[in-house]
């Protein structure tokens, strides 16, 4: 499974750059007018985790497979968006096959770089935004709820997901976004017509403040705000500085480390973006390790062996056994598999383990 990031925000706020830094590929155009971005530009994304490395050190295999995101480019949106203006409702509907929402915010100031409203206001671009996302979602659930009306006479459950749904139009309109609305437990009917929807505020939001290089020696005004209306929120927020990354994406190992350490920074900031990307989808990773290969596998924190099976293949999870299971920790204590088993540290596990981040897993199945 892969995680799915669409980055958004206004025009000339520094997405384009910013994929280009998290790609390693410029491919995607940045230049200094609105919509320069005509087709969402998507791009595969390694998961940065040195767990894989010291394994592969151990293990010595032929090659190593990091778990990847996948990055989604999205043109600036502009206010008048959910009603076409701009590139409108085509760069909404891309948003929906995503998973998790970046929503980068310029924090910086410069004369030189346009901005669509005149002026640097992070608490209004992220609302401009946000606006056009809640009146879209409004507009889907309308549709839902002009579909729902015509079914009422042969189906009653459509009549509980009816009420339900002018009871989130009605949410919404509040200018409420979807991820704060009180789903009923009991109304199995809603649940699945809410998965239908993908309603585009109910996705997990993560802020990011793009700012200039003086942004990351001290915080601004800028991000402190965004920070704090982030915070209420209960949504993460990160701080990049795109054009540092871009540029970063030209040096050798050593060159990029010489110049984060100039700015007092351990790691890119991009390790970061996709660090609180799993944090908030919940994501965790666990290991395969073996001559072939290492590898690292993405699933939800809290699923049981056979789920993760599956995350390999779905015949490992219908024919599940069990599950042969060493801890990271143990992995690199004692170096080996063999060693782990000898130090009575590999563990055999059932249907009913929750598998931990950094496990190493072995499965066993029925073809």
């Amino acid at each position: 499974m892969a995680l799915s990031i669409g980055i958004v925000g206004l025009p000339n706020v520094g997405k384009s750059t910013l994929f280009n830094a998290l790609t390693k590929a410029q491919n995607a155009q940045a230049a200094n007018y609105p919509f320069c971005t005509i087709e969402p530009n998507k791009a595969t994304v390694s998961v940065p985790d040195k767990r894989l490395e010291a394994l592969a050190e151990l293990v010595n295999p032929q090659k190593i497979i990091h778990a990847t995101v996948d990055f989604i480019d999205i043109a600036g949106l502009v206010k008048g968006a959910s009603k076409g203006e701009g590139l409108g409702n085509q760069f909404l509907a891309n948003i929906r096959e995503c998973a998790a929402i970046l929503h980068v915010v310029r924090c910086f100031e410069d004369e030189n770089i346009t901005h669509v409203d005149g002026s640097v206001n992070p608490l209004r671009d992220a609302e401009t935004i946000e606006t056009e996302l809640i009146i879209a979602d409004i507009q889907t659930v309308t549709r839902k709820i002009e579909r729902l009306a015509k079914q009422v006479k042969a189906d009653k459950e459509a009549g509980k997901s009816l009420e339900e749904c002018k009871r989130l139009a009605d949410f919404l309109n509040e200018g409420n976004k979807a991820s704060q609305f009180d789903i009923p437990e009991h109304n199995e009917h809603f649940k699945q017509v809410w998965h239908e929807l993908s309603l585009l505020t109910a996705k997990k939001m993560i802020y990011c403040a793009n700012v200039d290089e003086e942004g990351l020696e001290e915080e601004s005004a800028h991000v402190k705000a965004l920070k704090e209306a982030a915070q209420k929120q209960g949504c993460e927020a990160v701080v990049v500085c795109a054009n540092l990354e871009a540029e970063l994406q030209g040096l050798s190992a050593e060159e990029q480390a010489e110049m984060l350490s100039s700015y007092g920074i351990s790691e890119s900031s991009l390790v970061n973006v996709v660090r609180t990307g799993y944090r908030t989808l919940g994501l965790c990773s666990y290991f395969t390790a073996g001559p072939q290969e290492v590898r690292a596998w993405t699933f939800k924190q809290g699923w049981k062996a056979p789920q993760c099976a599956g995350v390999i293949h779905t015949d490992f999870e219908k024919g599940f056994i069990r599950a042969e299971v060493i801890s990271y920790a143990d992995y690199v204590k004692f170096k080996s598999e063999a060693a782990c088993r000898s130090a009575g540290v590999l563990r055999v596990e059932g249907k009913e383990y929750a598998v931990q981040d950094g496990d190493v897993m072995h499965f066993l199945f029925n073809v």
